[in-house]
């Protein structure tokens, strides 16, 4: 992001905050669907960053909501129902009644192909709905039975073995009694293994399982599966030290894998890292300098409760970050990468030996009133920190579009009233959220 851009943020809304890239973003949607091709459906994952859910329904084919919170946003923010893929470990009954009242039921069952995401005819509803155990099958079905209407469009999430999904003798199981499930229609299967995927021989494996499985389902069950939903956990490279990713090389051996495949439903693609994470950045200043024991230290306003990368490994690894000095330094450039004799530690404002965002990290000229920025924080990040821990405020958000310029969707707002209930409003929203 444009460094006059995040100069301009951390003047007018102070440090810390975040910006993110709404354009960025929907430049990196547009450009996966085109690598990999329009039938290839891409389904954004929310959680890795709430404050791209606007943009991800305008650009995307949907959104994977995992709580009752997310799909308030989505709610908020308009987002259709149809684009709705309705999943999460933990489906809570009366947050499953809510969206069935909402959408009333799916339209006719059984579509598939591109019609699988693009809504049903009649009343819309969610794209889908996950189910993750027996349990969960036994709510929908309930909730289900309670409505009139053509029976809910259901993925079975199918485990990489930990707690999320079922096995496939289970899987196995439900398709072969889905007569007990009469307002239940198993469209699809959903399939997550993890981040971060650094061999693409990882992906092609769990391809080849997934149609192996599929074909298993057709052939001794004599019961078509029209659609998969697989998250292939691109890597995306955070740190120093770390080979570049060619992402159209590796998009393109992905779509090559694809094809191999003997499945030809409708396949969807959940991302949130991979699209997000380069999309965003965290400005933080410098507020203290200090040496110990022949150690330079640097305190900043920020820390590890707003930053937060995969695999950081105790600040040890160095993500991609450019210093910015204080606009009053005599003689120093506007920006200039980490570099020289000096070496800092980068640490943040908790009280806490934990708060090391950096070790070692050379600085030169580095004084009181610079700022540094954290860039690929776009994923996770401004929901992942400890941001309660010491009652600090939480970090300012803002967006960016070259249309519309910056603006701020999130104030810097105070921590304390979540820390011991004094203010009303806070008491209110947490009486609504959770009636």
């Amino acid at each position: 992001m444009d460094i006059q851009i995040l100069r301009q943020a951390a003047r007018t809304q102070g440090t810390p905050a975040y910006v993110f890239d709404l354009d960025a973003f929907a430049r990196r949607i547009r450009h996966m669907k085109k690598v990999l091709g329009q039938d290839i459906k891409i389904l954004y994952a929310m959680k890795a960053n709430p404050f791209f859910t606007r943009t991800a329904a305008q650009e995307a084919d949907g959104l994977e909501v995992c709580s009752p919170g997310e799909y308030a946003i989505c709610r908020r923010a308009g987002v259709p129902l149809e684009k709705i893929v309705l999943s999460g470990v933990n489906k809570e009954a009366a947050h499953v009644r809510e969206v069935v009242g909402d959408a009333g039921i799916s339209g006719p069952a059984g579509r598939s192909g591109a019609d699988a995401l693009s809504g049903p005819a009649g009343t819309p509803g969610p794209a889908a709905y996950t189910a993750e155990s027996l349990s969960q099958l036994d709510l929908l079905e309930s909730c289900a039975a309670k409505t009139q209407g053509n029976p809910l469009r259901v993925l079975l999430r199918l485990t990489s073995g930990n707690q999320f999904g079922m096995d496939e003798e289970t899987i196995l199981s439900i398709i072969k009694k889905r007569s007990s499930y009469p307002h239940l229609h198993f469209t699809g299967l959903q399939y997550y293994s993890g981040t971060q995927k650094k061999q693409a021989g990882k992906i092609r494996k769990e391809l080849e399982q997934l149609d192996a499985l599929l074909e298993r389902i057709r052939n001794e069950l004599q019961y078509e599966i029209r659609e998969l939903e697989y998250g292939p956990g691109f890597h995306i490279p955070y740190f120093e030290g770390e080979s570049p990713v060619d992402e159209d090389a590796m998009l393109a051996d992905f779509r090559e894998a694809l094809d191999a495949m003997a499945f030809k439903g409708c396949i969807s693609l959940e991302a949130g890292r991979f699209l997000a994470a380069p999309c965003g950045s965290y400005v933080t200043r410098v507020v203290d300098t200090k040496q110990n024991q022949g150690q330079n230290y640097c305190i900043v306003d920020g820390g590890i409760n707003h930053v937060n990368y995969y695999g950081q490994a105790m600040a040890m690894k160095i993500p991609a970050i450019r210093f910015l000095p204080h606009p009053l330094s005599p003689g120093m450039p506007d920006v200039q990468p980490p570099g020289g004799d000096s070496q800092w530690t980068v640490c943040g404002s908790l009280c806490t030996s934990g708060d090391m965002l950096v070790k070692n990290l050379p600085l030169p000229g580095l004084k009181t009133g610079d700022m540094l920025v954290f860039d690929r924080i776009g994923a996770y990040a401004v929901t992942e920190g400890i941001y309660l821990f010491l009652s600090r405020r939480l970090p300012a958000v803002l967006t960016y579009e070259k249309d519309a310029g910056l603006k701020l969707v999130r104030g810097a707002l105070p921590t304390s009233p979540f820390n011991d209930g004094s203010i009303q409003y806070f008491e209110d929203c947490i009486k609504k959220e959770n009636p």
